[in-house]
């Protein structure tokens, strides 16, 4: 995850501690193609939806007896314009993660960096919200799970590899981990879609992208990401496997002088630099998984 860029006090504060220490964030590539889970019309991705996860702080978290109260700021507070999709949405997520088996989730090397990072965050699934301008959000107890410890993790600036797997407090019982490619590379101008937690916010599914190139150890895209999706998983539509972790990309927000505010950075499909996808084939501590 990256530090937005041009932002008011409060905001820059948030994003580059909350939302992470590398440089640069993510951007809409065309139309901005971010649905709210509700709004999906697509029965698979709102499926994968459900194994995938958000990393929240304590602090934002409100144990009940059976349920568990996420409450944050929102975007317009935080400096994002009004006039921004999503500006009244709370905005509780510092990364994003997945399920890859019934107790380890895979999340960007970033986002995690030590033993104290992974005890001092909750991995919450089912962060959604069921309207646009839905204020709090509610989950249940069992949707809440705590990092046990780092199985493996890299962050390399040479290699560019940037991921982690984690293994949770406990068996997750009630949703399928994902399927993920095990060998092999996704080929240039193969459709994909993301879904995780863009600056924060509760789970929004973006398709309509595409590979435009493959480097090493990772690929780029022109997905609709911004800092928060650092840790998403990153699907091949066709396959509905996941293909990598959305880990670097362009600067998210820009100022508008006019409101005095923030909005995204837009680019036209083919323009500006592209999201980094770290391939999951790069992961060998996933190798040994059936």
């Amino acid at each position: 995850m990256k530090a937005f860029v041009t932002l008011t006090m409060s905001f820059f504060l948030f994003s580059s501690i909350a939302l992470g220490r590398s440089s640069k964030v993510e951007v809409i590539y065309g139309e901005d193609n971010r649905r709210d889970v509700y709004d999906s019309s697509d029965s698979i991705l709102v499926e994968l939806a459900r194994s995938t996860a958000a990393m929240i702080s304590p602090a934002n978290l409100r144990i009940g007896a059976t349920e568990v109260m996420i409450s944050a700021a929102t975007l317009q507070s935080r400096g994002i314009c009004a006039s921004e999709r999503f500006s009244r949405q709370i905005s509780a997520a510092n990364c994003s993660g997945f399920l890859v088996s019934p107790t380890l989730l895979v999340t960007a090397g970033h986002c995690i960096q030590n033993e104290a990072e992974c005890a001092a965050n909750r991995w919450v699934f089912d962060y959604r919200v069921n309207s646009e301008d839905q204020g709090t959000v509610n989950v249940p107890r069992t949707s809440v799970y705590s990092c046990k410890r780092i199985i493996s993790r890299a962050l390399d600036e040479v290699s560019k590899e940037d991921f982690a797997v984690i293994e949770l407090d406990r068996r997750v019982m009630d949703r399928a981990p994902l399927a993920f490619r095990r060998e092999g590379r996704v080929t240039p101008g193969t459709a994909l879609a993301v879904i995780g937690h863009p600056t924060g916010l509760p789970t929004k599914i973006a398709d309509g992208a595409t590979v435009r190139e493959l480097q090493d150890t990772f690929f780029v895209a022109n997905l609709d990401t911004y800092g928060g999706n650092s840790g998403s998983a990153v699907f091949n539509q066709r396959t509905g496997e996941v293909e990598g972790i959305l880990v670097r990309g362009e600067n998210d927000y820009v100022s508008d002088p006019v409101q005095g505010c923030q909005v995204s950075n837009r680019c036209a499909i083919g323009d500006c630099r592209g999201e980094d996808v770290s391939s999951i084939t790069t992961i060998s501590a996933l190798k040994h998984l059936r």
